[in-house]
Parts: C-alpha cells; structure tokens; sequence
C-alpha cells in the first residue's frame, strides 16, 4: 500500500513537472498567484484595524485597479485619508461613494466626520440625520455622532446678547462700515 501511495505522488509530481504549474485545486494546470486569492478590501480593512493606513490605502486602490470602484472602497479610501487627516481627499472620496450609492451608511456617517473636523456643524447634523434615519437608529456611534453636532450646532457661539453690539454705517458711494456700539 505505501508503495501504491509513493507510485501515485510520483506521477502527479512528474505531471506537474511537465506542466509547471498547480491549479487551486492542487491539480497541475494553472497557478495561482497570492494576489489573486487575496481581496484587496479585506486586506485594507485589516490594515486600518492595524493603524496601517498608508498601506491600507494601496490595498484599496488595488482592489479597484482589479474590480473597478465600488461603493465599499471608495467609501474606505475616504475613512483612510480621513484617519490621515487629509480631510479634503476624505471629503472627495466619500462623496463619490455617495454617488454610488445615496443609502450607503458607513459613508454618510464619515462624510459627517469629516465635516465636524472642518467644523461645519450644520452639514454634519444633516448628514448624521440622514445615516441615522436609514440605520434606522440601531448605530450607537451615529446616534452619538449625531448628538454631538447638534449640542455644537446649537452652541454656535451666537446668541441675541453678542449679536447686538454692532451697527452698520454707510460711508460714501457702496461702502459701509461695521462698527463695535456700546
């Protein structure tokens, strides 16, 4: 029987020989390379789990080099150049996720990240209303995500008492002048 057994291993190496190659299957025929058994998403998202973010950028862009862009990395090469701090890349990508698809969540809720670090609070509240409503609440990271923009948007620093200490004054032809009143 082990002689059977080592006949056999000899014949499929010696096919495998002339051919060069393995198949997925481990039959001789084509191979495999690692890149190709690997999506690069997966590899992404493992590499921002890891703080990786440069690499994990590569990942992705591989991963649309080989399927093309998608909702999904697209919308992970914005939450990339964001955890970068390149917000306006951050801000171009995840839009263009949008694009692709209006109801993604993931990339609503960090296009409304991105503008709570430019501070535009008014735009964050709504596009945190928007992820929160098609989550249908169930996200507690947008659920306080949404919370914080609205307490900062009603604590814009503009009330009645620091609004009334200004008067425009007309000073010649279009001009006008904004002066502190007392």
């Amino acid at each position: 029987m082990i002689r059977q057994i080592g006949v056999a291993a000899l014949l499929a190496l010696s096919a495998c020989s002339q051919s060069g190659e393995f198949s997925p299957d481990g039959l001789p025929g084509r191979a495999v390379s690692a890149a190709e058994d690997v999506d690069g998403l997966v590899v992404g998202h493992r590499l921002m789990e890891a703080g990786e973010y440069e690499l994990a950028m590569r990942a992705y862009y591989r991963s649309m080099g080989e399927q093309g862009p998608s909702v999904d990395a697209l919308s992970a090469l914005g939450s990339a150049n964001l955890r970068l701090g390149r917000l306006g890349q951050a801000e171009q990508m995840l839009r263009r996720a949008i694009e692709f698809d209006p109801d993604f969540v993931p990339a609503i809720n960090n296009l409304g990240v991105v503008m709570v670090e430019r501070e535009d609070w008014g735009q964050a509240a709504h596009l945190f209303r928007t992820a929160f409503a098609l989550d249908s609440g169930r996200s507690e990271e947008i659920r306080e995500n949404l919370r914080l923009a609205l307490a900062n948007l009603e604590n814009s620093g503009y009330t009645d008492e620091n609004n009334d200490n200004f008067a425009l004054v007309r000073r010649g032809n279009g001009r006008f002048l904004l002066l502190a009143t007392p």
